[in-house]
């Protein structure tokens, strides 16, 4: 494996805490920096979030927040504040959070070692 493949693949092995249940990637950081700044929202938290529906089940979510509502538990990411619901927290729990570039396709991706099934579109799964 050369160097600059290990650094395009997100660590999917790091150890959740109930502080941090979830792993953003540097990428992911950048990527989400780069489009606060774009939209001239800079100061303001991603949410993230799994709803219900899709193909499998539930949906990940993706949201930019003013601020955290009072339930929610609030993860410090090198500065960037990420916010999380109590239910959601829950099932993301040792999910990480990368964003991929490709030829094809280039996005979010949650590796989720909760999710049983996922679907063809990768942004639903079953828990």
């Amino acid at each position: 494996m050369h160097a600059h493949d290990a650094a395009a693949t997100p660590t999917p092995d790091f150890e959740p805490t109930p502080d941090r249940p979830i792993q953003l990637t540097p990428k992911a950081i950048d990527v989400v920096r780069q489009t606060m700044e774009q939209e001239g929202i800079q100061g303001q938290g991603l949410r993230v979030a799994v709803v219900g529906g899709g193909c499998s089940g539930y949906s990940y979510a993706l949201d930019f927040a003013e601020e955290s509502d009072p339930e929610d538990l609030t993860i410090d990411f090198d500065g960037l504040p990420v916010f999380v619901d109590p239910n959601s927290a829950r099932i993301l729990t040792g999910t990480v959070i990368d964003y991929v570039s490709t030829l094809t396709k280039s996005g979010f991706t949650f590796t989720n070692p909760k999710a049983v099934r996922t679907c063809g579109c990768g942004s639903s799964f079953s828990a």
